[in-house]
């Protein structure tokens, strides 16, 4: 099995921040229903003012070649575009447990 764990830092007003970031969470999370290898995901909206992430998102594949699966997957594709420009940072570890 292995969790792709990534974190995202966006651009803009606060409440643009929340407004993006909320649209990205839901669709994530409608994500298990479209892409067969995704067994699970998690997502995270960072309620701690004194953190500047605004995102993380913990998901799960059976193999290291479900995540580029995953990532490629136009479902997967769809929800990213979302974050648009609004988008400063990600950074990500994927590992197997």
């Amino acid at each position: 099995m292995v969790k792709h764990i990534v974190m995202f830092l966006l651009k803009g007003t606060p409440e643009e921040r929340l407004r993006v970031a909320t649209e990205f969470k839901n669709a994530l999370e409608a994500l298990p229903e479209q892409i067969d290898c995704l067994q699970s995901i998690e997502v995270g909206l960072n309620q701690n003012p004194t953190e500047e992430w605004d995102v993380v998102l913990t998901a799960i594949v059976p193999t290291m070649a479900d995540v580029a699966v995953y990532a490629k997957h136009p479902a997967h594709v769809a929800a990213a575009s979302l974050l648009g420009a609004n988008k400063e940072l990600r950074g990500c570890v994927d590992y197997e447990f």
